[in-house]
Formats: structure tokens, sequence, C-alpha cells
């Protein structure tokens, strides 16, 4: 499919292009607009997942009383191999910054429990109809929840592997939280799908009208169930009437009452890639040169990172959109299968290196 894997030259590289390689996933299918990436993005956006994913939320309740909200999927029933065992691998699941759960996100869930894995959605505070029980929303880079989600599943499922994927703007908060965490994120690998890594200039230069509106309707949604109780610390009507992305989160975030702060320094500590050195964990991040949301690849990509860390990987593809990577036939998507392959590959990678060295396995 004419991808290419940019990355340092390591053991673990090898593997992945010996497997990624063999992975029928790769050689996509044929789609009959492939220059039109914003047909991609929407086609995948506007399908429903099939079949049809049941789901059983859990509220997880953090130190300061907020909530967060998991999702499991637990069916269809019907899915061959769905459900998964004991020590079956556990998936996490993070969709955009918007909190939209999109019908891409879920099939990527059933495509996971097909295989065995134990697939579950993040939901971010008073996002996807988790209820906000303090006047505060999680910023871009904060990865503070999604830590607190993540030592909740290692105590739940505490002999499984846990792995991460997000998708798009979401990739701000587990890209975050991979610094931050070092060798400390509980994760054994993580994937991205489309992920934005430039914070800031994403917001300052804006996007495709048919994207950005949207999802700026979907929040304005969400806050405004919050009205009330949000006006003690934010100007809501001015939060209601932003006409841009980047104009709803610099009042959300940067023009709070109480702690006023500059777009500056909210970014000082939100850009996702801050910490990246501090990585220690595999990351495949599959790209689009073609992408109209995450911007022109000169500019957005830091190829820089994937040459000089041995755990970051580019999969770039010329032609795919926005968490588009569309093909004919069962699956729609050949990026959910590349992602799947690539968490089997590093498994598989892993455990041979645990024989080699004959290190015990973490408890």
């Amino acid at each position: 499919g004419h991808c290419r894997l940019l990355c340092k030259p390591s053991a673990l590289a090898q593997h992945l292009v010996r497997s990624l390689g063999r992975s029928p996933a790769l050689r996509g299918g044929r789609w009959p607009w492939p220059r039109w990436p914003q047909l991609q993005m929407l086609w995948q956006l506007l399908q429903p997942p099939e079949p049809e994913p049941v789901m059983a939320r859990e509220l997880l309740q953090l130190p300061d009383t907020g909530l967060v909200a998991l999702d499991w999927l637990v069916g269809p029933w019907g899915a061959a191999g769905g459900g998964g065992g004991v020590s079956s691998p556990v998936l996490l699941l993070i969709p955009n910054a918007a909190g939209k759960v999109t019908g891409g996100l879920l099939q990527l869930g059933l495509r996971a429990l097909e295989r065995g894995f134990i697939p579950v959605i993040f939901n971010r505070r008073g996002h996807n109809g988790c209820p906000l029980t303090t006047p505060r929303f999680q910023p871009f880079g904060d990865p503070g929840d999604l830590r607190e989600a993540v030592t909740y599943l290692r105590c739940r499922h505490p002999s499984a592997s846990l792995l991460a994927v997000s998708e798009g703007s979401g990739s701000g908060l587990l890209l975050a939280y991979l610094g931050e965490s070092g060798s400390s994120s509980r994760l054994a690998a993580a994937a991205c799908l489309s992920p934005i890594f430039r914070g800031r200039d994403w917001f300052e230069a804006g996007m495709p009208w048919f994207y950005e509106w949207p999802l700026l309707l979907h929040l304005k949604q969400g806050l405004s169930r919050y009205a009330g109780a949000l006006a003690e610390v934010v100007d809501v009507e001015r939060l209601l009437g932003s006409r841009s992305l980047r104009e709803l989160e610099e009042t959300l975030f940067c023009r709070a009452r109480s702690r006023p702060t500059s777009w500056e320094s909210y970014w000082e500590r939100n850009e996702p890639l801050r910490d990246a050195d501090e990585a220690a964990v595999p990351v495949l991040c599959l790209c689009s040169a073609d992408d109209p949301v995450r911007g022109p690849p000169a500019q957005s990509l830091p190829r820089e990172l994937f040459r000089s860390s041995p755990y970051f990987f580019l999969l770039l593809t010329p032609l795919g959109g926005h968490c588009g990577f569309p093909r004919r036939g069962p699956g729609r998507c050949w990026a959910h299968e590349a992602v799947l392959e690539y968490f089997r590959a590093m498994g598989e990678f892993l455990r041979t290196e645990e024989r080699r060295k004959g290190l015990p396995r973490p408890r």
C-alpha cells in the first residue's frame, strides 16, 4: 500500500517491518475516490459500526470527586471469540478531544473484541454523557484523569497486558501521558490513529469548516448541560458563543475567573510532545500524508522524533485522510487491522525478549 515506516533502527523496528510487511492489512483495498481525503473522512465518521456494539458503563470517581466513564464493549455475543479471558489484553480506546465516539472507534473496538481483546472506551469528564460533578473539564494535554483510569484498569486486570489506542486529537492526551509517565506508564504498547502532534499550532491554524463546526457544535451541546455550574468559573455566554475551537479552548481553560492564564502558558503545560523524550513505551503513529485535519506533513509531522527515539514509529501512507484509511469489504478501515497486527507483533517480540534474557514476567 506504499506505506513507509519511519523510525530509529533497532531489533524491534526490524520485527515490526517483517510483521507488518506480511500483514494483508497494509495492502488496503481499492477506493473509488483516492484523491478526496475529505470524503474518505466523512465516510468513515458517518458510517455506523457493524454490528451494533453493546456496552456496559462504569463510573470511576477521581480524588477531587470528579467522574470519568469507562464503557466496556461486551457484545454482540455473536462476535467470534468475543469476550476475552482473565489474562486477555485490555485495549483502552481514547476518543478525540471533543469526546466524540465515532463509528470508526467503535468498529476498532469490535474488531479487537473478535480477536480476544477486552476493549474499553475512556470518556473524559462531562463527555459522552459522563456526569460533571466538579466545575472542571480536562485540558487538552492533562493526563491526570487518564492516569487514574489506567491505575484502576491495572488493578482490575493485574495479569493482563494493558494497551492503548487513540483517535485524532485524542492522541494529544495519550502522548502527554506517555511522556509524563515514562517507564511507569503501566502500558505495554500504544498506537495513535491520525494523531495531532502540535496542539497549539493545530488550534491556531484551524481546520476545514465541515470538520470544525460539527465538533464545535458537539462540544457546545455538552457544555450547555452544565451552564449553571460553569457560570461560577467561566463566562458561559462567551463560551457558548465561540466561533472556533481555539476560542472555545481559550475561554474554557485560559479565562477562568479564579485562575486565568495566558495562551502561551496553557500550551507549555499541555503540548502533547512536551516530555516525549521521557516516553518508554513503543508507540505506533499511523498517519496519512493527505490528512486535511492535521495539516501539511512538512509542518505537522515531527520526523526528527521518529528518527531519534527508539520508542516512536511512524507508519506513513500517501492516502487515507483523517482517521479514514478506507477499504472495501469487512472492517472498512485497514488501519484498524494494522493496529491490531502491531499489538500482536509487539506481544510476540516482548515474549521472545523475555525468554532470551530469562526475565521474569512483571507481577
